[in-house]
């Protein structure tokens, strides 16, 4: 089967987008910059429901893009639950904010603008689910920096491993290829990891799915 024939179908037996994210994901691919980026209707529906099943009091995410995936994993939040998302290009901030606004989520949805690592310094808060969905090259450096913070029994929810497909072993990269040889070696590197158990979803661009002991 074709995959465009595959994700049709998958999204087609998927609840619909809510309409506030049906706009944010238009506007998104019409007016910025690598909309692909954007978690869209089937991920983002997964992440919901994702947040729902783990009720989460505080999530973080890396990379928050034009806010769509935030929307969806604060969908899962308990009452007096927040999510706090860090996003490097302050040109983005005015745009999430509003759809922030729009969703009645202002003051439970805490954005950063800067370095994720320097961000995560200044943040004390234990984490009941983390996303990380930023610069692929530092996937290690963030999953090591976060996970002492994710309680045990949280979730990491790692976008992009399968980069394309340039993280299959059957792919040959060339030297060049920097981001595709961090992902390989991330993958890799999760999957010895005794500190975890882990899932990969072939969802997407690939999503990890991650559990601390």
């Amino acid at each position: 089967m074709h995959s465009d024939d595959l994700q049709a179908y998958a999204e087609y037996h998927t609840t619909p987008e809510p309409e506030l994210l049906r706009r944010l994901n238009r506007e998104t691919h019409v007016q910025v910059l690598a909309p692909r980026m954007l978690s869209g209707h089937l991920q983002g529906r997964v992440l919901s429901m994702l947040s729902h099943m783990v009720r989460p009091r505080r999530v973080l995410e890396l990379g928050t893009f034009t806010g769509y995936s935030a929307l969806c994993l604060a969908e899962g939040l308990t009452p007096d639950g927040e999510l706090h998302t860090v996003e490097q290009n302050p040109e983005l901030e005015a745009r999430v904010q509003r759809y922030v606004a729009e969703a009645g989520l202002t003051g439970r949805i805490h954005m950063h603008i800067g370095d994720a690592a320097a961000v995560l310094g200044t943040l004390t808060e234990t984490w009941d689910l983390v996303f990380i969905d930023a610069d692929k090259i530092n996937n290690a450096r963030y999953y090591e920096l976060v996970l002492p913070q994710v309680r045990p029994g949280g979730f990491i929810l790692i976008d992009n491993v399968l980069w394309s497909g340039k993280a299959l072993p059957s792919y040959h990269l060339k030297p060049a290829d920097k981001d595709a040889h961090a992902v390989r070696a991330f993958n890799d590197f999760v999957q010895q990891d005794e500190r975890v158990e882990n899932v990969f979803l072939p969802l997407r661009d690939g999503l990890l799915m991650v559990r601390k002991r």
